[in-house]
């Protein structure tokens, strides 16, 4: 069985013409419910997290504003995102799912988040479409508990994850891993414990070369006992906000290349959808299913074996 997390209220009504596609979370859900890869008996629905949860990772008072809707117009402009009931709902719900998957993959070996990747949240501001970090929250929140003594967050977005390095940098059971288009968003990097950033139009196999040369050192050196997965799809040669030129087997080899290596040195691993642009909503879902359609061919084989 391959886990699943999911949450309806992960999109909900918003500006259509937004850069921001919102529904793409129903419909990469629908399109995994219609391949059978999605059904009741693997799908996990996180719950929504308390402010006070929250605020040990974010500045508390970033929180509140977020949470009763009273965050200045210069920190929504940054934001990205028009601030309303449903987008708070979703926030609060999103940090949530990820912890989930990652408990997940601590038992099962494979999650999949359908949502996640909000890695240019801060700890006392949103940007990026990002409001809050759920990569930093979750491994701050296994790392409290001894769910883990070691964490690899390897980031495949094509942009920075500068908030998930900034928000981590004084942890250093933490490692952060960024793969990212150098010469994008955003235009001030932060440091994380490792950048590899890519010149523009960067094409598969080079690409692949990178991704997987620098995931294998890391797995010896780092020796996590969970990996987060960021599997953004904003590397595709035709998104709008990319800049690389990576095809769709391209991704497809990524994300199975990322997933098998872990599991074949026996890591868990709990994948997140990161960034994806596309005015054409329903290929955008597609090119997000990518990650679960392979981390579901590899949790059926492992199953045969």
């Amino acid at each position: 069985m391959l886990p699943l997390v999911y949450h309806p209220d992960y999109s909900f009504p918003f500006p259509g013409e937004h850069r921001f596609p919102m529904e793409k979370f129903s419909l990469l859900h629908r399109h995994l419910r219609v391949q059978g890869i999605a059904n009741r008996d693997n799908e996990f629905r996180p719950g929504r997290a308390k402010a006070s949860l929250l605020g040990q990772v974010h500045c508390p008072d970033y929180v509140d504003a977020i949470v009763t809707g009273t965050l200045d117009q210069k920190a929504q402009r940054r934001m990205g995102l028009p601030w309303s009931a449903g987008l708070m709902k979703r926030t609060c719900i999103a940090p949530m799912g990820t912890l989930l998957a990652a408990q997940l993959a601590l038992r099962h070996g494979l999650a999949c988040h359908l949502a996640g990747g909000t890695h240019h949240a801060h700890y006392d501001f949103g940007s990026g479409f990002c409001i809050f970090n759920d990569l930093a929250f979750a491994a701050r929140q296994l790392l409290a508990s001894g769910a883990v003594a070691r964490i690899l967050i390897f980031d495949c977005d094509v942009h920075q994850g500068d908030g998930t390095a900034a928000m981590l940098a004084q942890e250093p059971r933490a490692f952060t891993c960024s793969i990212h288009c150098e010469k994008n968003f955003p235009v001030r990097k932060m440091e994380s414990d490792l950048d590899v950033g890519l010149p523009l139009g960067m094409t598969d196999q080079d690409y692949l070369d990178t991704v997987f040369e620098t995931l294998e050192t890391l797995l010896q050196q780092v020796r996590p006992d969970l990996v987060l997965y960021d599997a953004g799809v904003d590397i595709y040669q035709h998104d709008p906000l990319g800049r690389l030129a990576i095809s769709l087997q391209g991704i497809a080899d990524r994300d199975r290349g990322v997933i098998q290596r872990c599991r074949d040195n026996g890591i868990p691993v709990a994948t997140v959808i990161g960034g994806g642009y596309d005015d054409d909503r329903e290929a955008l879902a597609r090119r997000h299913a990518l990650v679960i359609e392979e981390a579901a061919r590899i949790a059926a084989e492992a199953s045969h074996q």
